[in-house]
């Protein structure tokens, strides 16, 4: 036994050989690394993902890498991952990282950081403070993430930056979300991303598993698997080791024990030069793993047990203080441990941690549990007698696990809750939710007296104070369900979110003296999540909560109660009930001075009141909003300002205007890195633009909102856009795609007029061009059932202009006759309830008047002359081309005027081609050449032909039988009339369809009636 022990005595002088000095295989991977530091130094970010089981060697493949990088100048920042993230330490790895970038580039990083150190603070302490927020902020966490990526753009811009994350696998989840958003939107700049996890522990529901399933679909990025070792590399990692020729028998029982494992290897070598029998191995890792600390002296065990439970890493103050040894033992007992190459000491602090993180983890597991809870209260202790010991930004958290598990809830629950305020503080809501959980799960083991002594105050804001003083009311259990429920919803966990607004709200029920207050509050969280979800409309719950409010002395939870119903009106029904519930909602909101909720009803009360007809007072009002929340800092919702200005702008017919503001609210939303609100604001910016004639650069803004908005509005909004530019362009497969895609992202059970009417639109557009009448006779139906609430004139005028000239261009088709008077009666009603509150909109009422008097053969050229004058002002390039078109057909129609016809057919024609709008094209077009119309001279184009003369190309006989087409008559029928047989007649209609261009005969004799070949000449 004692030479067993003598000879793991020597241990310590052979551990520092434990480690090859030569770099063993890996050499396609490592070629793969160096190509993209490469390919990023030419200014092409990339990112690459590192996976192997534990101990194969990630760590040193990348640190090789990052050899190389240094070599060639590159600016290398690290950042690991950390056990305690799952206890809400977020955004370890990407701190740590800035961190070594302010360190190595102090300069360079204050300039990229100019302007927005406030909000970058909550990454990075270090730049300041973080300053308040808005708890009920949707944009905060997509607005850090967006200033995070931007600030590495900028350092990447002159220099080439290498970011390693390690091992993700550990990762919290707002880590996760934002390595997710910077490999999703990093276009520029000399970066390299290298991220790497442990690839056995991402089991089925590991949390890590949903991110690389997402990443492998960008094609941006590479996955690297690492391989265990073959015998050969084996033999090669022992020979570096040894520094000698291995023995083969010892290759082969090291291969065999090791199973190719890098990391098992190096420890199995160890075991062996210390003289340790194979015998007195354990099969288990565990034991296998434990040996090297078993041969330490006892402070150096004792030590290795203490770092094992602290954390990752540990510092040496807080070390001291657990450790409880005199300085020079302390010393010793961990030049023992750094000498056995199982602790190292952080490069970068004044801290250890384990070299391998298997050995640390063995090392903790081999814990007892009281000696695991004696252990974490001394470090909770020593933490609260000296806080400085750990960094003021890890204090909370640190501080929270320590007494969480230290079983010891008085102590615990305090903690816990002051950890989840600073996390919130840095917008980590999934890490808040999960310290809230922990906090729920300690309530009732804490004492009474304890839970007495915490204030709404100090660990709440989820909602406004219910009617209870905040100084002296004790925080309740309803108070960490409403704050949690609140971080589920920023965090993205909807659903989580609304299980404990339900949870809460039968805890409520079951009050016997009730709390209509917080009821109310709930109902309305619930009522934004139900929407959010697309379970409904969420008018149910809205409604529940008013009532729980009615008769109550004005409060904020009031004050809030009513911004959402008329929240809810202002998108879904903007009547006089809204505006009436947006007026109280201000009132109320000055009534307890709460300027945000009052800000924020101001906004919605302006956008009513434009949408009501009260325009210059409903824009003035928004555009106080607008003022005041930027001086405030308030940018999310000056953001949301700029979002309804500029549709309440192009609902005025104002397009050119509601473009210039868009673009100053995406400055200021990318500014600020709001990048929700960029995508909403782009949308809208994208309406405009469809209305100016812009059309391919909708294009690129589609295709930005498709991939980068956050929100699945914005993205439905941008396949809408796509939709509509197709259908005018004639692309009908595209439109339905699109359209399909538009329908997906808005969702089915909650039908929002602005969301509902244009795609009801599309789709009669669609059907009209495929010549299905009964189906955009049944869409209008349809909508017109469903009503045009006040506001939505902006979307039903061209609704319906679009059923009404599908209406007009079949006239004449026996099909599509019957049942014309109906569909007539339902435009006709469908108008008188659309408002006409702007000059654009008096120019499609004048339209929609005048296809109703084509659809029923009674159209004049002085009438469309008008709709032409109403719209030339208007800066609509395609409605003034389309009606330039039929206002040139009607001159023809008249007679005698057709050098006037021949210019506006010029001008629709010039107007179609830019656009690339085929279906006016095809139809200025064929009328101009019906005509004999020059499209491209200026002078007037021959007369036309006297009435026998061919026109198309047709013959006589073939203008006699397409006449009969257009009546519908089958080919039996038509032969019968004419005395020809069928087959001859079945011969005129194929040269009929040849001559004119058409798939059938339904196309043929709808052309044949727009263009008057079978009625009166031209």
């Amino acid at each position: 036994m004692s030479d067993g022990v003598d000879g793991c005595a020597m241990l310590g002088a052979v551990e520092t050989r434990s480690v090859s000095p030569v770099f063993v295989g890996r050499a396609g991977e490592l070629t793969a690394l160096t190509e993209a530091l490469s390919r990023a130094t030419a200014g092409e970010p990339q990112a690459l993902l590192i996976g192997g089981e534990a101990g194969v060697g990630k760590t040193r493949l990348i640190e090789e890498f990052l050899g190389t990088a240094c070599e060639q100048g590159a600016v290398v920042a690290l950042g690991g991952c950390v056990e305690l993230g799952a206890d809400g330490l977020p955004f370890a790895p990407f701190a740590t990282a800035l961190r070594s970038l302010r360190r190595r580039l102090p300069e360079e990083l204050a300039a990229a950081a100019d302007g927005q150190q406030a909000e970058l603070a909550r990454l990075l302490p270090e730049l300041g403070d973080p300053g308040s927020h808005e708890s009920s902020d949707e944009d905060s966490t997509a607005r850090l993430f967006e200033l995070t990526v931007r600030l590495l753009e900028r350092l990447a811009a002159d220099r080439t930056i290498v970011l390693v994350l390690e091992d993700l696998h550990w990762a919290d989840a707002s880590t996760r979300h934002l390595l997710t958003y910077l490999l999703r939107t990093l276009r520029r700049g000399r970066i390299v991303v290298v991220a790497s996890y442990r690839a056995d522990d991402i089991h089925r529901r590991h949390p890590l598993r949903p991110l690389l399933a997402e990443l492998d679909r960008l094609r941006t990025i590479r996955r690297i698997e690492l391989a265990r070792f073959t015998r050969t590399e084996v033999h090669r990692q022992l020979t570096g080791i040894l520094a000698a020729e291995p023995d083969p028998g010892l290759v082969e029982e090291v291969f065999e024990r090791s199973d190719g494992n890098a990391f098992f290897v190096e420890e199995l070598i160890v075991s062996h030069e210390a003289g340790c029998a194979a015998g007195q191995l354990s099969d288990s890792l565990r034991d296998l793993l434990l040996v090297r600390v078993e041969t330490l002296p006892e402070d150096a065990q004792r030590i290795a047990r203490i770092v094992a439970e602290g954390g990752s890493t540990v510092e040496y103050g807080l070390l001291a203080a657990v450790a409880r040894l005199t300085e020079d033992e302390l010393i010793e007992a961990l030049r023992a441990a750094v000498g056995a190459n199982l602790l190292l000491a952080v490069p970068d602090g004044d801290g250890y941690r384990f070299r391998h993180s298997l050995v640390r983890e063995a090392v903790s597991d081999d814990l007892l549990p009281g000696e695991r809870s004696r252990l974490n209260r001394r470090y909770a202790e020593a933490l609260e007698a000296d806080p400085g010991l750990v960094r003021a930004d890890e204090r909370a958290n640190r501080l929270a696990t320590y007494w969480y598990h230290a079983h010891d809830p008085s102590k615990a629950l305090p903690a816990v809750l002051g950890a989840s305020v600073a996390t919130r503080k840095r917008h980590a809501y999934a890490e808040q939710l999960r310290l809230l959980e922990r906090a729920m799960e300690l309530w009732d083991e804490a004492p009474a007296e304890i839970r007495g002594s915490l204030r709404p105050m100090d660990y709440a804001e989820a909602y406004p104070a219910c009617g209870c003083d905040p100084e002296t009311a004790a925080l309740s259990y309803l108070d960490l369900l409403a704050e949690a429920a609140v971080a589920a919803r920023l965090s993205g966990d909807r659903e989580r979110a609304l299980k404990i607004c339900k949870t809460a709200l039968r805890l409520l029920d079951d009050t016997e003296a009730g709390d209509p207050l917080r009821a109310a509050w709930f109902w309305t969280e619930r009522a934004r999540l139900q929407s959010n979800l697309g379970r409904g409309d969420g008018w149910e719950e809205i409604a529940r909560a008013q009532e729980l409010v009615k008769g109550l002395p004005p409060s904020a939870v009031h004050a809030v109660v009513l911004v959402g119903a008329a929240g809810w009106g202002m998108l879904r029904n903007p009547g006089p009930d809204a505006l009436a519930a947006a007026e109280r909602a201000v009132e109320y909101a000055r009534l307890v001075k709460a300027e945000s909720i009052e800000l924020n009803a101001r906004l919605t009360l302006g956008t009513l009141m434009t949408a009501a007809g009260d325009v210059e007072a409903g824009l003035k009002e928004m555009h106080a909003v607008r003022e005041r929340t930027a001086a405030l800092g308030q940018f999310t919702e000056t953001a949301r300002a700029h979002i309804n200005i500029s549709s309440a702008l192009e609902s005025l017919g104002r397009s050119a205007e509601a473009v210039e503001l868009a673009d100053t609210g995406i400055r200021v939303a990318r500014s600020y890195g709001l990048v929700d609100s960029v995508g909403w604001v782009e949308a809208n910016r994208a309406e405009s633009l469809f209305s100016l004639g812009s059309w391919d650069e909708i294009g690129e803004i589609a295709g930005r909102l498709l991939r980068s908005a956050t929100s699945s509005k914005p993205r439905g909004s941008a396949s809408l856009r796509l939709a509509q530019v197709a259908v005018a362009r004639g692309e009908l497969v595209a439109a339905c795609r699109h359209l399909a895609d538009a329908r997906a992202a808005y969702g089915s059970r909650d039908t929002i007029p602005q969301y509902v009417l244009p795609m009801a639109q599309i789709e009669i557009a669609v059907a009209a061009a495929e010549g299905r009448v009964e189906e955009v006779r049944s869409q209008l139906a349809a909508a017109e059932k469903a009503g045009f609430p006040p506001g939505t004139h902006r979307y039903g005028w061209p609704l319906v202009l679009a059923a009404i000239t599908a209406e007009a261009d079949s006239r004449g088709l026996p099909a599509a006759d019957e049942g014309r008077a109906e569909a007539l009666a339902v435009v006709r009603r469908s108008v008188r309830r659309l408002a006409t509150p702007a000059p654009l909109w008096e120019a499609y009422s004048r339209q929609v008047s005048e296809e109703i008097a084509r659809a029923e053969g009674r159209e004049t050229a002085a009438r469309w002359a008008e709709v032409v004058a109403a719209y030339e002002p208007l800066e609509r390039p395609h409605q003034l081309a389309r009606a330039r078109h039929r206002l040139a057909d009607a001159l023809l129609v008249e007679g005698g005027r057709r050098e006037e016809a021949a210019a506006l057919l010029r001008q629709a024609h010039a107007t179609a081609v830019r656009l690339g709008a085929r279906p006016l094209r095809e139809d200025v077009e064929l009328l101009a050449a019906r005509a004999r119309l020059s499209l491209t001279e200026e002078r007037q184009a021959p007369a036309p032909a006297e009435p026998g003369d061919d026109t198309f190309g047709l013959t006589p006989r073939e203008q006699d039988v397409l006449r009969l087409v257009a009546t519908g008559r089958t080919n039996r029928q038509i032969a019968g009339e004419l005395f020809i047989s069928p087959k001859t007649a079945s011969v005129h209609v194929s040269n009929i369809l040849a001559k004119l261009g058409v798939a059938g005969r339904g196309e043929a004799a709808a052309l044949a009636h727009r263009l008057h070949l079978v009625d009166t000449p031209l």
